[in-house]
This record gives structure tokens, C-alpha cells and sequence, in this order.
């Protein structure tokens, strides 16, 4: 399921000390979500990889996306090569209501595994026995004795989809670069997939498609690390709308 949410629409015109909008009710609170960005530098210029969604799919028809999807309670439970980056576990831990290293674990693996479940790409580096996994799709990186790397993902923006949507979302964006791919399993995308094709674009050819409004903010913020440094230490951008006033905070 992708997470690619428009959370970043307009303002809307509210009065800043006297907030008119009604209590969130417990169904529309956001979902924790993940999506990850692979970046192929191997070239001249660097792309991203996107995928088409279903025409036929009432959430964001024909739009171009990062893979992703919401956190599974199994993502807590799988093991990996590598733990995050200590400061990439710490801004994951801020501004959420019960923040523990094992939910920040959690949203990194949500992001490996759904890109998977989309495109069939095992990310992550060899195992030297087949490991013991959480039941369900994890059991393709046992199969293939592939363990995630947390150490390699970079947590680069965090977006709340706006009150008032049908399916929102808490989703964080990671980003991996492509050397991480480990095996590829055929036939995930197609015409009847959640993602009927999968493309590698240079980000200015990239922000010529349609996109939902979150992934050409995501795209502009992964340039600005493309044009300077990828370090977990920077700061990651918030976004964020409570009484319709857009909010963009750094963690």
C-alpha cells in the first residue's frame, strides 16, 4: 500500500487564536506509514525510482509515487544487518506521543519491506545463515538470506496528511541509494498491481510527472542533500497543517 499522501495542499484561512476546526475523530487520526526513496548515483546524474499507481484505484488514480505503505506490528520484530544511525533514531523519536528505538526500528523497516511489496526489490546486504523472520513478507528476505541495513537509510522529511482526508497519514520519508538492491523478484508490478509500472527518472525529469503534491516536496528536499551532504545528522523537515495552518518545523 503506498503512503505517498498530499499533505503539503494550501493553507486554508483560519483564525490563528481562535482554531475552528472540530476534534479529530479517532478514525481519521493518521496511520504511522513509511516510504523510501532509491537514488541510483551510479551515473552522471542521479534518479529516482518511482511507480505508477492503478488507474483504476480510488487513492490517487495514475499518480506517480515512492513506494510505501503503513507500519506492520511484524516490522518490530525483524532482524537486520545493521541498527539505524543514532541520530536518524533520535529525530524519528521526536514530536510522536510514545517514542521508543523499537517504533523508530519499526517505520525503517516498514519502508524496506513495502518497497518490496511494490516493486519486489530486496534491499539490504547478504546473510551468512538464513535468518529467523516475522511471518508474511519478510519471509522472501529469509528465502533469499537478505537482512535490511539500517545503517544506509536516511531519514530526510516527515509529512501529516491534512484533517479533514479520508485516509491520512503520519509518513516518513527515508531515503537509500540503489546499491542496496539485493535481488529482485519478477513479476510484482503490472497492469493489475498496485503499481502497474516502475521507472528510474532524473529528479527535474521526475518533477514533470504527476505527482502528488508530498512527493514533489520530498523531490526538493532530496535535492538539496543530492547538492550538498547525506548526513544523519542534519536536521529533517516537518510538515504539518493542525487548524489549517501550514506548519514546516525542523526535527
Amino acid at each position: 500500500m503506498t503512503s505517498d499522501i498530499p499533505a503539503v495542499d494550501a493553507p486554508e484561512s483560519r483564525t490563528a487564536d481562535k482554531p475552528t476546526q472540530k476534534p479529530i475523530r479517532a478514525a481519521e487520526r493518521p496511520k504511522d506509514a513509511a516510504t523510501l526513496i532509491l537514488v541510483d548515483r551510479s551515473g552522471s546524474t542521479p534518479k529516482v525510482l518511482l511507480g505508477k499507481r492503478h488507474a483504476s484505484h480510488k487513492f490517487m488514480p495514475g499518480k506517480f509515487v515512492f513506494p510505501g505503505g503503513r507500519v506492520d506490528p511484524a516490522d518490530r520484530l525483524m532482524p537486520v544487518a545493521r541498527p539505524l544511525d543514532p541520530a536518524a533514531q533520535d529525530r524519528l523519536m521526536k514530536r510522536i506521543a510514545r517514542p521508543s528505538p523499537a517504533k523508530a526500528h519499526a517505520l525503517a523497516l516498514a519502508a524496506i519491506r513495502e518497497t518490496f511489496e511494490e516493486s519486489g526489490l530486496l534491499l539490504g546486504t547478504p546473510a551468512t545463515e538464513t535468518p529467523a523472520v516475522p511471518k508474511g513478507p519478510w519471509e522472501a528476505f529469509a528465502q533469499a538470506k537478505i537482512l535490511p541495513d539500517l545503517q544506509r537509510l536516511y531519514f530526510i522529511g516527515r509529512a501529516i496528511t491534512p484533517p479533514g482526508r479520508t485516509r491520512r497519514f503520519d509518513a516518513r520519508f527515508f531515503s537509500l541509494d540503489a546499491s542496496a538492491i539485493a535481488h529482485r523478484i519478477e513479476g510484482i508490478t503490472g497492469p493489475e498491481a498496485e503499481l502497474v509500472e516502475l521507472v528510474w527518472m532524473s529528479l527535474p525529469d521526475a518533477k514533470q510527472l504527476d505527482l502528488p503534491a508530498v512527493t514533489s516536496v520530498m523531490l526538493d528536499e532530496l535535492e538539496l542533500r543530492l547538492a550538498g551532504d547525506f548526513r544523519h545528522d542534519l536536521p529533517v523537515p516537518f510538515y504539518r497543517m493542525p487548524f489549517g495552518r501550514f506548519i514546516r518545523e525542523m526535527l
